[in-house]
């Protein structure tokens, strides 16, 4: 359903997007991940239409987004970070609207509409003005412009943003049943929200795609080893940083990152090692070494944002592991 091909976008001197290459299928939920200024926005303007690419191809359900933009905007349904909606318009003549703009008939409008409120749980809110929504129901209102006219190809950005904790889980429900049958690419700062709702992720940084494939062999692949420790002060009184040196020159360690906490204990250092194998021993003989106590030592189970934080700010990214994530 979407085609990308040494897709490039320079802005002058800045090269925003750096030749990508990737390929969405129907029926993928895919999490489009990356840092602000990573080229994110930029590939997602440039598959949407907003943007013409430097160089490279983007595909729409076959149709090149340059040569046929009309044609490939019909096949897509987009909600941007914010909402696209007129505060003075009731919601349901906003969605007639849209409808209008989109092309349908009377009559299709008309269960279009239904269609849309029933699925985003605006059917009690259809005669209310947009203005005097909550933010989470402004964001359902543009969910469902979104979807309206039942497109192949659904893109979201940041679509849960606003929404109560129960609100989320409507929309995490209502992403993954339009998922089975059409494409959808979600685009959001909130990786447990990608873990939940996506079966694929892709990460792009400084305009190249470092990581692409199903959510968790990303993560088991990318993350390695992942061990939380803590020390208090023993015989010796160590500085902090001399820990954490200790531990960065542990072998097979790549990086040591100082957790904040609760301060249960006194002086307590909290650290997250990250591991090419398990170094639970060495970080135990390294805490008597140091003369410092440790109070705790435990595997954690690798996550997204460890996996993100690794690929993107650069600690401990070693080109072997991004090769494996890509593949």
């Amino acid at each position: 359903m979407i085609e990308v091909e040494s897709l490039r976008k320079h802005f002058g001197a800045h090269v925003a997007v750096g030749g990508i290459d990737f390929t969405i299928e129907r029926g993928e939920v895919v999490g489009f991940l990356g840092p602000n200024g990573a080229g994110k926005s930029t590939t997602m303007k440039i598959i949407t239409g907003f943007l013409s690419p430097t160089a490279g191809t983007a595909r729409v359900a076959g149709l090149d987004v340059v040569a046929d933009p009309v044609g490939a905007r019909r096949r897509i349904g987009y909600l941007p970070e914010a909402a696209p909606v007129y505060p003075d318009m009731r919601v349901d003549d906003y969605l007639a609207f849209v409808g209008e703009v989109r092309g349908l008939a009377r009559s299709e409008r008309a269960n279009a509409i239904e269609r849309a409120l029933t699925r985003c749980g605006l059917l009690d809110r259809r005669r209310q003005v947009v203005g005097t929504l909550s933010k989470g129901y402004k964001q359902r209102v543009g969910l469902a412009q979104a979807v309206l006219h039942d497109p192949d190809i659904l893109i979201l950005d940041e679509p849960t943003s606003g929404l109560d904790p129960n609100q989320i889980v409507d929309i995490r429900k209502l992403i993954r049943e339009i998922g089975e049958k059409k494409t959808v690419i979600l685009s959001t700062h909130i990786l447990s929200e990608v873990q939940a709702s996506c079966d694929r992720v892709l990460i792009i940084n400084n305009g190249a795609l470092v990581a692409d494939g199903p959510t968790s062999e990303v993560t088991a692949v990318s993350s390695g080893e992942v061990v939380r420790a803590a020390f208090i002060p023993g015989d010796v009184r160590q500085e902090d940083a001399v820990v954490v040196a200790a531990l960065e020159a542990l072998e097979g360690v790549s990086t040591v990152r100082v957790l904040p906490h609760a301060k249960s204990l006194p002086d307590e250092l909290v650290v997250q090692l990250q591991a090419d194998r398990d170094v639970r021993e060495a970080v135990f003989r390294a805490a008597q070494k140091l003369g410092v106590v440790l109070v705790e030592l435990r595997r954690e189970k690798s996550n997204l944002e460890d996996v993100f934080r690794r690929l993107t700010v650069g600690v401990g990214a070693r080109g072997d592991e991004v090769a494996a994530a890509r593949g």
